[in-house]
């Protein structure tokens, strides 16, 4: 016979199992991925076995050759989405770069398309940005502004108030993909930034950096970059998106980017 008391248990525990996915994230825990730009270094099957042996199951498509600058071709994507699907991993968003004019926007969603994502990270200004909010809502995508830090060169987007003001004049179809570590870098409160955002935040590049006024990544929660704040920021916003640990080093940073992945994952 069952009694109540067994009967709720075992709907307890039930319930707790359906609450978690193939991932092993809990129910209402933060989507920790990468953004591949932190592999710059590696040829990309080496990176995609980097992926796998970190469980990871959700990326950015950010590797510089990929960027619309460097003049990708269709072959490219399609070799990078198939060999991505054969690893299991699913690619939620193409970083672009800047779209400068209406042959960029027209490239940026080809590739979206060839990707298989609905999500492109990038930039642009003035009526550019216009004419992407109505391609874009077209499509079905969404954009997300990237802000940036560049030494000794001024910025459109270096801080929440510059993304917001671009945000007040274009649909929900863009918003934010917030860098956390480029906030820190430009002298700004990452997490202040992320709560300012939350109405429009997309996505998120968790980034750490040495100091303001300066470009050198370090281990995520060793720098100024205020991660653990900006991760309670984002448990309290309830974010859905994806927090993309991104790590921008040169020479080999397969260990570096195992460390930030689990610190990541300790805090989502």
């Amino acid at each position: 016979m069952i009694t109540r008391r067994t009967f709720m248990k075992a709907a307890s525990a039930t319930l707790a199992a359906l609450s978690t996915d193939v991932s092993g994230k809990s129910e209402g825990s933060l989507r920790i991925g990468i953004s591949t730009y932190s592999y710059h270094g590696l040829p990309f099957d080496e990176m995609v076995a980097e992926l796998s042996a970190l469980r990871i199951d959700e990326i950015e498509m950010s590797r510089g050759e990929f960027m619309l600058m460097n003049h990708p071709t269709d072959d490219l994507f399609r070799s990078a989405r198939a060999g991505l699907e054969r690893a299991g991993i699913r690619c939620v968003s193409y970083y672009s770069a800047t779209i400068n004019d209406s042959r960029d926007l027209e490239s940026a969603l080809h590739f979206a398309n060839l990707l298989g994502v609905r999500h492109v990270t990038g930039d642009a200004t003035g009526g550019m940005l216009d004419l992407i909010d109505r391609r874009f809502t077209q499509a079905g995508l969404t954009f997300g502004i990237h802000n940036h830090y560049f030494k000794g060169k001024k910025f459109a987007y270096e801080s929440p108030e510059d993304v917001l003001k671009a945000l007040s004049g274009v649909s929900k179809t863009i918003g934010a993909t917030a860098d956390v570590g480029h906030f820190a870098s430009c002298g700004h409160d990452p997490a202040e930034a992320i709560h300012q955002l939350a109405e429009r935040l997309q996505l998120v590049h968790l980034k750490d950096v040495e100091s303001a006024g300066g470009e050198v990544n370090v281990l995520l929660g060793s720098g100024i970059a205020r991660i653990q704040e900006v991760m309670r920021e984002l448990h309290r916003q309830n974010f859905a998106g994806l927090v993309a640990v991104e790590y921008e080093k040169e020479g080999s940073v397969e260990s570096d980017l195992r460390k930030q992945v689990e610190f990541a994952r300790k805090l989502a």
